[in-house]
């Protein structure tokens, strides 16, 4: 599974080329956006949600997710009005990191709003995983594809845009067979995190 991918031809883009051209793409007619998250750890500066949750200040952190409410809502007003379906698979590890554990609050706030997400136990896939993790993609109908970077602190740094047709319709049957091993996000949600104690704090 995902054999072909490491080996694509791809182009590097730094951060703001690349969110350039996702939006390109995005807005070019695809039909579908799936995404696959295999970090466990990464810093997302700005978000004030996650400077709080990287401040030790774990209630503060949960209630400041709201604060992307309307964003969210927006997007997937739009990703309706584009008639685009969008899935996420999130693999997460166990024990659970502090930020899954935060993470997961989040996504909790965009399944409630619409978005398609499934949660995959690391464990599940350590077949499929047997020589490299599987990657951190994300695919934009059949035009593009990226393997989204980042550097050793778990900052985004950019993405390898891949555009071979063939390895991105070969990529897609892989989300797709993971997707179906994937559970429900409430599910999940409800039995692995919400009975956990906040996380003790971790440098940053």
């Amino acid at each position: 599974m995902f054999d072909s991918f490491p080996h694509g031809t791809s182009e590097r883009l730094d951060r703001p080329t690349y969110h350039a051209d996702f939006r390109r793409n995005y807005e070019g007619g695809i039909r579908h956006l799936n995404k696959l998250e295999r970090g466990q750890d990464f810093k997302e500066r700005g978000f004030a949600s996650w400077e709080a949750f990287a401040a030790g200040e774990w209630d503060r952190a949960l209630s400041l997710v709201q604060e992307k409410r309307p964003v969210y809502a927006e997007q997937f007003r739009e990703a309706g009005r584009r008639g685009i379906l969008e899935r996420r698979l999130r693999v997460v590890e166990f024990p659970v990191t502090p930020y899954v554990q935060w993470e997961l609050f989040v996504l909790r706030l965009r399944v409630e709003l619409g978005d398609d997400i499934r949660v995959l136990d690391a464990r599940e896939i350590a077949d499929v995983e047997k020589d490299r993790p599987v990657p951190e993609v994300v695919i934009l109908g059949d035009v593009a594809m990226y393997e989204v970077l980042y550097d050793d602190d778990g900052n985004a740094m950019g993405s390898r845009r891949f555009t071979d047709r063939a390895l991105i319709r070969e990529t897609s049957r892989d989300f797709d067979t993971l997707y179906e091993r994937g559970e429900e996000f409430p599910a999940f949600f409800d039995r692995e995190i919400l009975p956990l104690p906040p996380p003790a704090p971790t440098p940053h």
